[in-house]
């Protein structure tokens, strides 16, 4: 079931881009894999799912919100984030709105299925696959400090991922110094 497995190595591997103590948006979040990784490492967790028992599963980590965010209103209207978390989930028309909910100095960290999956397995359909160089084009406007594009095996599975910075307003103009490992 979707949020009882290991967090994704990539949300683990960009984690400490994440401002120290900040609050964190998982959309999409099942059973909360990704709420507890980031409750554990002492951030305020938001976490968003139409299921009613995901939400009841995750709401000892942080604030729960019970919401079908593909159908109705956006439940965060307004409020911005350190860090969004979007894991194995695509709702084209949201992508506008999670990248404006990544607040200054926060990070987005998305990884879902790309074109090339449905010779796999699920998700095929093509809403459900993000077509290449998709998730570049959503984060025009964002530092951009990794992207992938391609095949991973163990399970075998398109990808496409991005770990894209909100710059604060106003910041020199010498360069960004993003640690691409949590060693610095």
């Amino acid at each position: 079931m979707h949020g009882t497995e290991a967090p994704s190595d990539w949300v683990k591997r960009w984690s400490h881009l994440v401002p120290t103590g900040g609050s964190v948006l998982d959309v999409a979040c099942g059973h909360g894999r990704h709420l507890k990784w980031f409750a554990q490492l002492g951030h305020s967790v938001t976490g968003v799912d139409r299921s009613a028992e995901a939400i009841e599963a995750v709401a000892p980590l942080g604030r729960a919100v019970l919401a079908d965010i593909e159908n109705g209103p956006w439940p965060f209207d307004g409020e911005t984030f350190d860090a969004v978390v979007v894991t194995n989930y695509l709702w084209r028309a949201l992508l506008p709105v999670i990248t404006q909910s990544v607040a200054p100095g926060g990070v987005l960290i998305y990884e879902t299925f790309a074109t090339g999956n449905e010779s796999v397995g699920k998700p095929s359909r093509p809403d459900f696959l993000l077509q290449s160089g998709e998730l570049l084009r959503a984060c025009e406007g964002l530092h951009v400090v990794a992207f992938e594009d391609g095949f991973c095996d163990q399970p075998e599975r398109f990808v496409q991922r991005i770990v894209a910075v909100r710059k604060h307003p106003g910041t020199p103009e010498s360069p960004p110094r993003y640690p691409l490992d949590a060693t610095g």
